[in-house]
């Protein structure tokens, strides 16, 4: 058994090496939240030892993002952040490397008007496009983990004693990275290739269409010609592999941004911007969302949708078997990071440049017309389970079974 000291040690060595993958004489910008200070600091540690020309660390805390949104006048959710975008696209064309560091209070802006909300995601995700297209067009390398905040262990283990809470989402991010492991960094060569074979396969099939059939789905979706399903482990525009997302469970490519027609239903709450939404059902025609309902979260989910032309459309189809480790762990960890990895899953928003032979060559305009989806936003949401079953189409119309009984078939 590994001390805990060990598992935390193995975590920031896997995120400096196997995420980032940090270059000698590379810059890297790391973006956190305070409660994050202790992964942090062995972060940057790691990174300098692996040769890195700069550590540059930008805290936030989430008490004085809350008491933005209750008291800054509401002009100021209109400013765009121009000289934050600015110094983040110019270090991106300058090639240093991104890690966010996630620590998730899902019911953060609980109560918040939500145009505040919206306002101030819109005109943040105008001014830093230029930057987020650098980042999914993997241009750069960038990469996201998460680390427990006991307001976050808390809405993870709610029956559990308050002194144990962080403890046990330790152990279970642990488990989840693969830092429980005497040689993480193999045994997570050895999981990218299992994912590199399944994409290798559906690559191989170049489906046309996707049909989802689940209790409250019944789905079609087309793929656009030219699509590449691909996993988390990435090669950036300088040929340095790296590993977007720790965890990572899942397969995926990009719809047709015009072709997913019928319903879906979430299986799991989706957090997002500080709320809960739970229970919700879209239903789409020409690949928009043309209605929706949710139990919790209406609100929310409508000013999603709303964000822009873009929003209302899928930017991303993500494929995880049932049987996957987080799925099996049975803990819902109420942050998409980890959610997303335990269910199939979709995306409202932009869809990503790589995911279209030759994509990360194409202009704005050019992706436009080859069918991909173009948003300020990107959110997952989770609607896969034990009872789905999905089947590809091919181009002569035969259904053929990828899925049955939420596993690969």
């Amino acid at each position: 058994m590994l001390s805990f000291k060990q598992k935390l040690e193995n975590y920031a060595l896997l995120t400096v090496k196997i995420g980032i993958n940090i270059q000698p004489g590379q810059t890297l910008v790391v973006n956190a939240d305070i409660a994050s200070a202790e992964l942090v600091r062995l972060v940057v540690r790691k990174a300098y030892e692996a040769g890195a020309k700069l550590v540059k660390v930008n805290y936030t805390d989430e008490l004085v993002t809350r008491t933005r949104y209750e008291l800054a006048p509401s002009e100021s959710f209109l400013e765009p952040p121009k000289w934050q975008a600015d110094e983040l696209e110019d270090l991106a064309k300058n090639g240093a490397a991104f890690l966010s560091v996630i620590s998730t209070n899902p019911d953060l802006l609980n109560g918040i008007d939500p145009v505040r909300i919206a306002d101030n995601q819109r005109t943040a995700g105008q001014a830093m496009m230029p930057y987020r297209e650098l980042l999914m067009g993997n241009h750069v390398s960038w990469s996201l983990v998460a680390y427990p905040s006991p307001v976050w262990a808390a809405k993870v283990f709610p029956d559990a004693p308050p002194e144990q809470q962080v403890e046990m989402l330790w152990d279970a991010i642990f488990k989840a990275v693969r830092a429980d492991q005497e040689n993480p960094v193999e045994a997570w060569s050895l999981h990218l290739g299992g994912l590199k074979q399944r994409c290798d396969v559906l690559n191989a099939k170049k489906y046309r269409k996707l049909h989802y059939t689940a209790p409250g789905t019944d789905l079609t979706i087309e793929l656009p010609e030219g699509h590449i399903w691909c996993q988390a482990g990435a090669v950036n525009g300088r040929g340095v592999p790296f590993l977007a997302n720790i965890p990572t469970e899942e397969v995926f490519t990009a719809p047709l941004k015009t072709g997913a027609n019928g319903t879906v239903s979430s299986t799991k709450p989706l957090s997002y911007s500080g709320n809960i939404i739970d229970r919700f059902t879209l239903t789409l025609e020409n690949g928009k969302v043309t209605d929706f309902t949710a139990e919790v979260g209406q609100d929310a989910l409508a000013s999603l949708l709303a964000m822009d032309e873009g929003s209302a459309y899928f930017g991303e189809v993500a494929l995880v078997p049932y049987h996957s480790p987080i799925s099996e762990s049975g803990i819902l960890y109420f942050t998409t990071l980890y959610d997303e990895n335990a269910s199939c899953h979709l995306a409202l928003g932009a869809a990503y440049a790589f995911t279209l032979e030759q994509g990360t060559a194409m202009t704005r305009e050019q992706l436009v017309e080859r069918g991909m989806n173009q948003s300020l936003t990107h959110v997952d949401f989770m609607m896969g389970s034990a009872d789905m079953n999905i089947d590809g189409i091919t181009d002569e119309g035969l259904a053929e079974p990828i899925f049955r009984n939420g596993n690969w078939a």
